[in-house]
């Protein structure tokens, strides 16, 4: 936790490029406390953090696009669960490009298997776009506004950032659990809805 924090004090900006680049909610919200101490700018952090969002994304669609096949052939599970992610994509495009950087374990594959789809270039730009301003937005501003509520209960900011910094990451990967768990339980209801399709052909 102090390393990240130190991480992101030392280098400022380009944390907050790594934690576009990559799937770094902690980076992210930890910069939005830092924007509300006063050492980094509020919408710039947003700002940066949604344009390598979406930039990363655009390199996996690319990717998608020229090679998703070869590279999802490491990952037979993504690969199978692509006949079932087309589907949602004719039926809720624009809320799966959306939401896909919501989706534990979507962040990279999602893209990719958009690129393998039939949506155009110009469609995906826009969704991927929303996605990634509305991820930026909420990921810094919960960090802020979480760190504005804790120094309007406590005094002394120095005293406030220790616990602060703790809940802080403790939020950010009580995300990624949730969204673990939800990734889970979706597979569990594929293998079941898979199994009852098995019995009654057979």
């Amino acid at each position: 936790m102090d390393s990240l924090w130190q991480f992101v004090t030392q280098y400022g900006y380009w944390a907050v490029v790594l934690g576009g680049l990559v799937e770094g909610e902690t980076l992210l919200i930890l910069a939005g406390f830092a924007a509300r101490l006063g050492h980094l700018d509020l919408p710039a952090v947003m700002a940066v953090g949604a344009f390598m969002g979406a930039f990363s994304d655009i390199l996996l669609f690319s990717l998608g696009r020229w090679r998703g096949k070869q590279v999802l052939a490491r990952w037979p599970k993504v690969l199978r669960y692509r006949r079932r992610f087309n589907r949602l994509l004719a039926r809720w495009g624009m809320l799966v490009v959306i939401g896909m950087r919501f989706m534990y374990g979507m962040r990279w594959a999602g893209p990719i298997l958009v690129g393998m789809s039939s949506m155009p270039w110009p469609r995906f730009l826009l969704f991927n776009l929303i996605g990634a301003a509305l991820w930026g937005f909420l990921a810094a501003g919960a960090g802020w506004m979480f760190g504005a509520a804790a120094q309007a209960l406590l005094q002394d900011a120095h005293e406030v950032q220790g616990w602060v910094l703790g809940a802080l990451v403790v939020l950010a990967l009580g995300f990624a659990g949730w969204r673990g768990w939800r990734a889970r339980q979706r597979l569990a209801q594929d293998r079941a809805r898979a199994g009852a399709g098995q019995s009654s052909g057979a």
